[in-house]
């Protein structure tokens, strides 16, 4: 059997002009992964195998650094005179590139929430002092062919921007590149935020915002002008996402969103608008994301936790007058309200309303789901919730059971303080 270094090779996934990706298999960590390995004639020094190298490098320098869900990770990487390979996680359902043909298009719904877990998947390497600097359809992949999961790649031509005082050039899709990048300026974030931009225009429209015969006429264009708003080139697309698209586009840096936060909201918010909306009882996953981020509870939860929360948590649409906990009944769950109100009622008498970000039911996680419920909770009008059942959050995170545990602590402390209160004016 065919071998690069310690890894089984099981058969070729793509080739290009200076490298190879096989789909490999790792005996010691059990586990199928992507290996991307430079052609033998790239290993000889000349100027452009210094360039292939450095890219290599730096993804190689990212092995364990960026551990987030909508990142592909490198688990290792072997550099020298002799060979040259990073090896990757393997995800299986191609690329965004299949979406950008007009007869392929994707629903706005799901298009939306791509690029909204790309805007995060962003915002955290950014805040590890990450530009990506090759945001196109080829390196975001999809989990599952027909999945809304997405995982960044290809962080071959990052910058680092803690440690890079000198930023090389010649790196990125022409097509993509922003203005600045094109006329080979300083850049940072915004660089990324013009590229996801252009990606999302072609994920609407089916083409590029710019189109020429010559990479010297397209960089002309991208310098000097604009682009029709997508609605011009498809009719029918809502006026939150032509607008979503022209502030990421705007030529000049300053223009565009300033923070990847901005960005993601808009998208959340035009998620939340009818025209965008499938399905009242199941909420987008950037929906979601959005509401655990805005509440108290969940402050000192990083994005990668509140992703893990969104993945395990169910949601549920409750209709008015539904007991959701029953007094002396088992549970081993707890819940959250995300909208609505609820009362909770002892033996026929309320003892407190709960509204948006309020949890309950959380004790039954203390007694291991054979304590019976001290109270009832009951809906009073149309209400969503978010419940955690025990045995998900077991299997989470330890840094996320650990922010949970704090959580509830501070829940406990403020009632045990509000009951003394009460006690204390009776």
């Amino acid at each position: 059997m065919e071998r690069i270094g310690k890894y089984e090779v099981r058969r070729q996934l793509g080739k290009g002009a200076t490298s190879t990706v096989y789909l490999g298999f790792d005996p010691f960590a059990q586990r199928e992964v992507a290996i991307k390995r430079l052609h033998p004639e790239m290993l000889r020094a000349t100027d452009h195998t210094t360039l292939y190298h450095h890219m290599l490098l730096n993804e190689a320098a990212l092995a364990g650094k960026l551990q987030h869900p909508h990142i592909v990770q490198i688990h290792d990487a072997v550099i020298d005179d002799r060979d040259a390979y990073v090896v990757m996680e393997y995800v299986r359902g191609g690329t965004l590139e299949a979406f950008t043909q007009p007869d392929r298009l994707l629903p706005f719904e799901r298009l939306v929430e791509i690029i909204f877990k790309c805007t995060r998947a962003l915002d955290y390497a950014y805040l590890q002092g990450v530009t990506h600097r090759d945001i196109k359809p080829a390196n975001i992949l999809l989990t599952t062919a027909d999945g809304q999961d997405i995982k960044i790649s290809d962080f071959g031509a990052a910058i680092f921007t803690a440690t890079e005082t000198a930023q090389l050039t010649g790196f990125g899709s022409p097509a993509y590149m922003s203005p600045e990048q094109i006329r080979e300026h300083p850049l940072d974030h915004r660089t990324d935020i013009y590229s996801l931009g252009v990606v999302m225009y072609q994920l609407l429209t089916g083409r590029l915002p710019f189109e020429a015969s010559s990479n010297a006429s397209l960089v002309y264009q991208i310098a000097h002008e604009t682009p029709p708003p997508p609605s011009g080139i498809r009719p029918g697309i809502p006026p939150e996402l032509d607008a979503i698209v022209c502030r990421a586009m705007q030529r000049d840096a300053a223009d565009r969103y300033a923070t990847w936060l901005e960005f993601s909201h808009d998208l959340a918010q035009a998620y939340r608008n009818r025209n965008l909306v499938a399905d009242r009882l199941a909420p987008p996953d950037s929906e979601k994301f959005e509401r655990l981020r805005a509440f108290r509870f969940f402050r000192e939860f990083s994005d990668i936790e509140i992703w893990e929360i969104v993945r395990f948590a169910e949601w549920h649409l409750i209709p008015p007058g539904t007991v959701v906990m029953k007094e002396g009944e088992p549970g081993n769950y707890f819940c959250f309200v995300v909208e609505g109100e609820l009362r909770i009622v002892k033996k026929r008498h309320l003892l407190n309303v709960l509204s948006a970000g309020d949890c309950f039911g959380e004790m039954a996680l203390f007694s291991a789901g054979r304590g019976a419920r001290t109270a009832s909770v009951e809906s009073t009008g149309e209400t969503r919730i978010l419940t955690i059942r025990a045995p998900a959050l077991l299997r989470a995170s330890s840094r996320c059971q650990m922010h949970f545990y704090k959580g509830f602590l501070e829940v406990l402390a403020s009632r045990l303080s509000l009951a003394n209160s009460r006690i204390a004016s009776i």
